[in-house]
């Protein structure tokens, strides 16, 4: 018998699709945290003018496949026939070795034949031509569903522009921003906020309305640390064991994309070099890289290969890179990027620092690094650019610029105790040319607004409560949550 015979095909369906029998989902698998992308996904499969399938992309273990599973159950909770519902992961070793069209064949002839089945392909980027067999679905079978995963972004976005144009939507899974996390861990004393309460808006607080805030927020900070120790990703986050959690991490988030799905994708031979200039990026995360000297210091390693493997390591979603930004909106500048870790949390993983939270200058890039991260996240559906500004004359930086098409949000981590802004400061410099000026803090009480000799003001934010904020704003926004 060959190992891909029909047989063999669907004893593996049939392991994972165990509703075919049961009517229900494994009750392993049921998680009643539903994250953003959830609610974003469901909205595009049931609109009711605007077929679309999805692509949900993210690094491992943000709840990409829990997502899969969570839509199924929903469908099944509607007395959705079972047999029409196929999860099928292109990550099964025999799966490998076959074509999807094996893999449809065997389902429509021994499960369900009619075309208004929904599909749901895990890690899609390991089938040969999913692209196109995708594209053949939504084409041929205009009653059916697609939800498919991949970890790798731009390829997965770059299939999009290409066969997908009109018929799939990719839609970002990130880590767990602050607000998720302690939603998903039901911390009990958050806060209850209003869905216009965001931080842009709060430059027109009255002092009262400030206090009473932040007398509203003050039960998150206690969580801010673990959060960025542990606590981008959902069954980490919920783990009693910090310690094994920073394994886990390492082990399947870091160490399985650089030893295996890059190299698997891309056609890597050896990793070691990946796993050098991940690592050199990791200590040098919320900074300028000028890529010739990582390839100084990383010494064999050619300037082409440093090039390539950043492109890898963005396309796997491990980490951020943020470009310049013109602050006269006159032309979009080019030069050297700025690169962030995709989550704090992996960076303390890899480093394995003990001393984190007693190192200021950790914890200020681990923080910057978290800011940036729900920025990025929160527009990156939109025709938004988050990037930062460096002043070419003095080299004064504004650490985040948001720009969108009707002005600019500027963003300066401070995180210090003392975080004082002066007529020196770049942020102080450029605020009369954004809508608006945040400078996050670090002490609790380091919130308001701050008076200027211009026009416009500067909100001073605590970063725990900027990041719980651009949560609850996200909740509220564009992402259609609709608890």
């Amino acid at each position: 018998m060959s190992i891909t015979s029909m047989e063999n095909i669907l004893r593996v369906l049939t392991a994972f699709n165990p509703w075919w029998r049961t009517g229900s989902i494994r009750p392993e698998f049921r998680k009643t945290y539903k994250r953003f992308a959830y609610f974003e996904t469901i909205n595009h499969l049931e609109h009711k003018d605007i077929r679309r399938a999805v692509v949900l992309t993210g690094t491992r273990r943000v709840g990409k496949t829990t997502i899969q599973y969570q839509i199924i159950e929903n469908l099944l909770s509607q007395k959705v026939n079972p047999k029409r519902l196929l999860f099928v992961s292109l990550d099964h070793p025999l799966l490998k070795l076959c074509n999807i069209n094996d893999i449809l064949t065997c389902y429509r002839e021994n499960i369900y034949g009619d075309e208004d089945a929904c599909y749901f392909f895990d890690e899609v980027q390991y089938a040969a031509d999913w692209d196109m067999w995708l594209k053949t679905i939504y084409d041929s079978m205009p009653l059916s569903k697609v939800i498919a995963t991949g970890s790798a972004s731009p390829v997965l976005a770059k299939k999009a522009s290409e066969s997908g144009v009109g018929r799939w939507t990719v839609i970002q899974v990130p880590t767990l921003s602050l607000y998720e996390y302690c939603e998903i861990l039901d911390i009990t004393d958050r806060p209850t906020l209003q869905a216009d309460e965001r931080p842009s808006g709060l430059v027109s607080y009255t002092k009262r309305e400030w206090n009473d805030l932040f007398t509203r927020l003050s039960p998150v900070q206690k969580h801010f640390h673990r959060y960025l120790q542990v606590g981008g990703f959902p069954e980490l986050a919920l783990s009693s064991d910090d310690y094994m959690a920073q394994n886990i991490m390492r082990e399947d988030v870091v160490d399985k994309v650089l030893k295996r799905d890059i190299p698997s994708l891309f056609n890597i031979r050896n990793s070691t070099e990946l796993e050098r200039i991940f690592l050199y990026l990791c200590f040098s995360s919320s900074n300028i890289i000028a890529e010739n000297a990582i390839a100084k210091e990383l010494k064999g390693v050619s300037l082409q290969t440093v090039r390539d493997y950043i492109q890898y390591l963005e396309s796997a979603n491990l980490i951020y890179r943020s470009y310049p930004v013109d602050m006269s909106g006159k032309k979009v500048l080019k030069g050297k990027a700025k690169i962030y870790i995709a989550d704090a949390a992996i960076r303390n993983a890899v480093l394995m620092q003990d001393d984190i939270l007693l190192n200021s200058k950790e914890m200020g890039i681990m923080v910057e690094t978290a800011v940036y991260k729900h920025i990025a996240a929160f527009y990156y559906q939109s025709t938004t650019r988050v990037g930062y500004y460096r002043d070419p004359k003095t080299d004064k930086e504004i650490d985040i610029v948001v720009d969108y098409p009707t002005g600019k949000i500027i963003v300066e981590v401070k995180y210090r105790e003392q975080a004082s802004i002066t007529e020196k400061d770049a942020i102080y410099q450029f605020y009369e040319h954004a809508n608006s000026a945040i400078v996050v803090t670090k002490r609790e009480d380091d919130y308001g607004v701050t008076d200027t000799a211009g026009t416009k003001k500067l909100i001073r934010i605590p970063a725990y409560a900027f990041l719980y904020l651009l949560g609850n704003a996200e909740k509220n926004g564009y992402k259609g949550d609709k608890r």
